[in-house]
């Protein structure tokens, strides 16, 4: 453990407590240069450190550094039967799904030729990638998912299950079950969810998911899943074009203000991040039945008439509907208007925003 990473250490076990820089040197066997070097170096990364007139350092609970470490603690913390997880954390990245799958490209084979998964698959089964900024964010149908610096989180986990995966709409549906948990545990907000990957609160919305899977061409099945997701923590309109500005919002947003409802914790954002990421890998082993009575119970669509949009970009295939019903593949089921019914199973749907 380097000076750096001992002093940290030592000063966040005691939030808001002068720590002196004399004990920190004892503690650590260097020199008080090196200890204030070391406290630069952090307050360079964006943690609050304050020096008090007696010489002591004091280390603010409100401090919110996206690093490895603080992840790799909340996570581990949370969710200890996932602790052994290969995660990364950057500060930017171009997409965190992209990165994911050449990690993926790179480890070769996840499964051997008896199906089983290899040691790359082992090591990347319930993997996390997550970053603080993406500079190539991708969203569904190719757009353009823009993700600001320390205002969201970008998380990908990479789903390699040992029978592979038969049902991958699910995983976006369970997904997005997983992400209304923890905004709800963390945030005291109820969001809901729009078919089938947009997470919304207050009529805006705060989360997109993307899932992408890896084929085995000779086997014609899905060996394993990347699952990303974007979340907006807080506003930042001077980052978003003027046609998302409309439809995005963020958790703690005015319309949305946790003080609003009386729920005052703070969140950092590496709890955060660690909170999305264990719900999911958690949800998806849950059972499938209960999941799914949850993933209706949150959405916002059923008994409104919508929009569908078959093809994109396509103004002439839209029709109207009344959603009636998602099934237990998670498809939507829809009315029209002579009676008979469709399931899709893909594709788009909208909806006047004033009846989110």
């Amino acid at each position: 453990m380097t000076t750096k990473e001992k002093i940290l250490q030592t000063l966040s076990s005691c939030p808001d407590t002068s720590i002196s820089g004399e004990k920190l040197a004892e503690q650590c066997d260097v020199s008080r240069a090196a200890i204030w070097k070391a406290i630069n170096s952090l307050r360079s990364d964006g943690y609050s450190i304050e020096g008090t007139t007696n010489g002591g350092y004091i280390f603010s609970s409100s401090s919110d550094v996206f690093s490895y470490e603080n992840f790799q603690k909340e996570f581990s913390k949370a969710f200890p039967d996932f602790k052994d997880s290969y995660i990364e954390c950057h500060k930017e990245i171009d997409s965190t799904n992209t990165h994911a799958k050449r990690l993926l490209t790179e480890a070769g084979n996840l499964r051997d030729g008896s199906g089983n998964l290899t040691e790359a698959g082992k090591k990347f089964h319930n993997a996390v990638i997550a970053a603080e900024s993406q500079s190539a964010g991708r969203g569904r149908l190719g757009r353009t998912f823009y993700s600001p610096s320390k205002t969201g989180i970008y998380i990908s986990m990479i789903y390699a299950p040992e029978n592979g995966i038969t049902e991958p709409a699910k995983l976006t549906a369970f997904s997005a079950v997983a992400v209304c948990r923890a905004i709800k545990k963390l945030y005291g907000i109820q969001p809901s969810i729009k078919w089938i990957n947009d997470i919304f609160i207050g009529g805006k919305k705060v989360s997109g998911i993307l899932t992408e899977g890896i084929m085995n061409f000779e086997t014609a099945r899905i060996e394993s899943a990347v699952i990303g997701i974007g979340i907006n923590i807080s506003d930042n309109p001077d980052a978003l074009p003027d046609d998302v500005k409309k439809v995005a919002g963020s958790i703690t947003g005015d319309f949305a203000s946790n003080k609003d409802n009386g729920f005052s914790k703070t969140v950092t954002r590496a709890a955060f991040a660690a909170q999305v990421a264990g719900d999911v890998l958690q949800i998806l082993s849950e059972d499938s039945a209960k999941v799914i009575e949850e993933y209706k119970s949150l959405s916002f669509l059923i008994g409104k008439t919508i929009k569908v949009h078959p093809i994109i970009d396509n103004p002439d295939s839209v029709y109207e509907a009344k959603a009636v019903d998602i099934d237990d593949k998670a498809s939507l089921v829809v009315e029209l208007s002579d009676g008979s019914r469709k399931t899709l199973s893909s594709g788009e749907v909208s909806i006047h925003s004033s009846e989110v």
